[in-house]
């Protein structure tokens, strides 16, 4: 069975975890190749000066990457966690909406590598990072459960 990348994104909408819907995290488009995502800035993403903290950046760069990352590893029954997330802030953003787009950079048996681009409103890059995750075999152990999606 395939699965567009509009479906999956519907998909996820309707089943966001914690964070993300704590972030008020849409997704717009999510398959192995490409995943895009949008936030509506409100005042739960500024920081003390008023602009998005940076941990918002981080972690939605973070959050998209591991999403392709995982559609990517389930065809072969295995699951993805984060190792690295390098991410910089490229220009400071007060309101409007934030577009991050995730794309593979390589994916191998055992590590992948994505890199995204988050742009504000007016086009221009507010944020780039790159993640690197590492590919768990079924069954494997992950803060001692079995390592795989849980709800919520």
């Amino acid at each position: 069975m395939t699965i567009d990348a509009v479906e999956a994104a519907a998909f996820l909408n309707a089943n966001r975890d914690g964070w993300s819907s704590a972030m008020n995290l849409h997704y717009v488009r999510a398959s192995r190749d490409e995943v895009v995502a949008t936030v509506d800035i409100g005042p739960e993403h500024r920081q003390g000066y008023g602009i998005v903290h940076g941990g918002v950046h981080a972690g939605v760069i973070e959050t998209l990457a591991s999403v392709g990352a995982a559609l990517d590893a389930m065809a072969a029954g295995r699951s993805v966690v984060g190792l690295e997330n390098h991410t910089s802030f490229v220009r400071a953003v007060r309101e409007g909406k934030l577009t991050c787009t995730a794309k593979p950079i390589t994916r191998g048996r055992r590590s992948q590598l994505w890199e995204a681009t988050i742009v504000g409103d007016d086009g221009k890059v507010a944020a780039t990072g790159r993640v690197r995750l590492l590919c768990l075999e079924p069954g494997s152990d992950l803060a001692g459960e079995a390592a795989g999606a849980k709800p919520g």
